[in-house]
């Protein structure tokens, strides 16, 4: 049997195999399909300090081998998924990292400390979210900014603190060291890819806030070269995402240097797809002979 376990600043994940935050709610909307306790970790829907209530419809349009949102951050609230979520998902026998954002650094502060003193294992700083007038994306842009809200988030933070960076930059590898300058435990990478879609025929933008974030098989060319881009410059864990619909997907990223990696849009197009992948993961490292997943970390042969 390969060893599926990884480590994540210091965190055990059972297996590489997360769901996004955004398209696997907080777990219980997958619960009657299967135990998600099988998953590696579940990276939960973005959290805001006050309930937020997202952008007009329509937020979600299908685009070929992908789809676009705009949904912009919906959520109950942090004391609110405290009360009402947080007692039952912490049942699943899965690692759960808390998504957190915020219109300014102070709102980003507070949810880290919130979420900090939670039962949830880790903490993601989501500075790349495209569909939001404030905060999200404005922080992960540039470099400096990177390291600025990093350096700022970071003393709040009890739990390893991923940094989630944008693909909608000049330089990644310049981000991600920024990052980790400023103290992040890990990175993850990449979020959506800023877009639109339009109808011909009411000759409309599909979208009722025009422009949103690409996701799906269409990004994951961008997102293996992102993390090998990385993974050259940076010596922080880094957690791949962009498109992935397979076992052989997570292989692929792994190989550019991923530790592991985070399943979204696939969520929506095939409820069951994640434990799909996990099995297709397992009868790949038995075809390839390879005893620890671990090993491919890294290891494209260039």
């Amino acid at each position: 049997m390969t060893d599926m376990k990884v480590n994540i600043a210091g965190v055990e994940f059972k297996n590489p195999v997360i769901a996004a935050s955004g398209t696997y709610g907080f777990g219980k909307e997958f619960e009657k399909l299967y135990d998600p306790s099988v998953l590696g970790g579940i990276a939960l829907k973005g959290l805001t300090l006050e309930r937020r209530e997202g952008n007009a419809p329509v937020r979600i349009a299908e685009t070929p081998s992908g789809m676009i949102n705009s949904v912009g951050l919906q959520n109950p609230g942090v004391n609110y998924f405290l009360q009402h979520d947080l007692p039952h998902i912490r049942n699943f026998d899965t690692v759960l990292i808390a998504n957190i954002n915020g219109n300014t650094a102070e709102e980003y502060c507070k949810v880290a400390q919130i979420m900090s003193d939670s039962s949830v294992d880790m903490l993601e700083l989501n500075i790349s979210c495209p569909n939001v007038k404030c905060g999200g994306m404005a922080f992960g842009i540039k470099p400096e900014s990177v390291l600025n809200i990093t350096k700022t988030v970071k003393p709040y933070c009890k739990k390893p603190l991923i940094v989630k960076l944008s693909p909608n930059v000049a330089d990644i590898k310049e981000n991600a060291l920024a990052a980790e300058e400023g103290g992040a435990d890990a990175i993850s990478l990449i979020n959506t890819v800023y877009g639109m879609a339009v109808d011909a025929k009411t000759m409309k933008p599909v979208l009722a806030n025009i422009k949103g974030g690409l996701s799906g098989p269409a990004v994951k060319p961008i997102a293996l070269r992102m993390v090998y881009d990385c993974r050259s410059v940076v010596k922080i864990p880094i957690i791949g995402i962009g498109g992935i619909t397979s076992g052989t997907d997570v292989a692929e990223f792994m190989l550019c240097g991923a530790n592991a990696v985070q399943v979204g849009a696939a969520n929506i197009m095939n409820p069951m797809c994640m434990p799909q992948i996990i099995s297709q993961l397992a009868n790949y490292l038995t075809e390839m002979k390879i005893d620890d997943i671990n090993k491919l970390v890294g290891a494209l042969k260039v």
